[in-house]
């Protein structure tokens, strides 16, 4: 049985005229007729009453009607998914983000692909630092990751889209928390929490950060993730010298200063190098327009500010 029958004999049935079918899917009334013979030959059954007067579906023909529109709906379907999956409109696509970037990034980012791409799902791994989003990409558990280059690895494919500050995190009752600003110099002899993988970019940041300072940081506690770092600083085991989009997640007993000499650190966006999947493609486009309006509001903000700041 051919989908073509089936979209032939539901029309007749709709209509319960052959002229009126044929004229509706653009064929000959006498290939319509044929086809329906066909169809009927195949199930070796009667579809329809025929008479010079009237077309009327038989009991079969009846349960064939109803069996023939949610077979072809699923067809429909079907073929509608395959071309949006193509398109890039649709489907699954796995995302990983660095400790910080979950909280100052993701809801930016859920919310450009939900009004561009409403057909597309986001399944999100949050906390990753950039080794272990580098294996996922490689090894396609996820597809797309926010991380802080380098990339560690062959095969991934890395845009930098923001360069950050960074920041010291202290506990509330650390000497350095009533200060606005900190020096790097004045975490000489501090203990610090620092991320326990030796790969980690925002650790070589901090490193090059506390050298040009003539230091080497006191490496106390190491953490496997963000949440544990903060948290053993609030508990007043170290400090923490972090990017800035840390202020986006404000925790009790924790206190965020500037560090006016600090480096600065990139985040970028990262997928496998060779990738054709559209869906991925489309959610990067999304990004990359996403990212870069943020960039211009962020500019225009700055130069306003300096503008206002000449006027006074």
């Amino acid at each position: 049985m051919e989908i073509r029958h089936l979209r032939y004999f539901a029309a007749v049935a709709e209509t319960c005229h052959f002229g009126q079918a044929a004229a509706q899917l653009h064929v000959a009334q006498p290939a319509l007729s044929y086809a329906i013979r066909q169809l009927e030959s195949e199930l070796d059954v009667s579809l329809f009453t025929r008479s010079t007067r009237r077309v009327a579906l038989t009991v079969a023909g009846e349960y064939l009607y109803g069996e023939a529109q949610r077979i072809l709906a699923g067809v429909d379907n079907a073929v509608h998914g395959v071309r949006r999956i193509a398109a890039g409109r649709s489907g699954l696509v796995r995302v990983g983000l660095t400790g910080t970037a979950a909280f100052s990034h993701l809801p930016t980012i859920a919310r450009a692909v939900k009004r561009e791409l409403p057909g597309v799902a986001l399944h999100i791994e949050a906390d990753m630092l950039t080794p272990a989003q580098c294996d996922a990409l490689r090894g396609g558990t996820i597809d797309l990751g926010l991380l802080r280059p380098p990339a560690v690895g062959n095969d991934i494919d890395v845009r930098t889209f923001e360069e950050e500050t960074l920041a010291l995190v202290v506990a509330a009752d650390h000497r350095l928390a009533v200060e606005p600003v900190v020096s790097i110099a004045d975490l000489r002899n501090e203990p610090f929490v620092m991320y326990g993988s030796r790969e980690s970019a925002v650790n070589d940041a901090v490193l090059r950060s506390c050298r040009q300072a003539g230091f080497v940081p006191q490496r106390e506690h190491e953490a496997p993730g963000t949440a544990v770092l903060l948290a053993l600083v609030t508990a007043g085991l170290g400090v923490a010298v972090v990017p800035s989009s840390v202020r986006s997640l404000p925790l009790q007993g924790m206190v965020i200063r500037d560090l006016a000499d600090a480096g600065t650190i990139e985040l970028a966006l990262a997928r496998r190098a060779e990738d054709d999947n559209p869906v991925v493609d489309a959610v990067v486009s999304v990004l990359d327009a996403t990212f870069a309006a943020s960039s211009l509001a962020q500019t225009a903000t700055a130069d306003d500010s300096f503008t206002a700041g000449g006027l006074l």
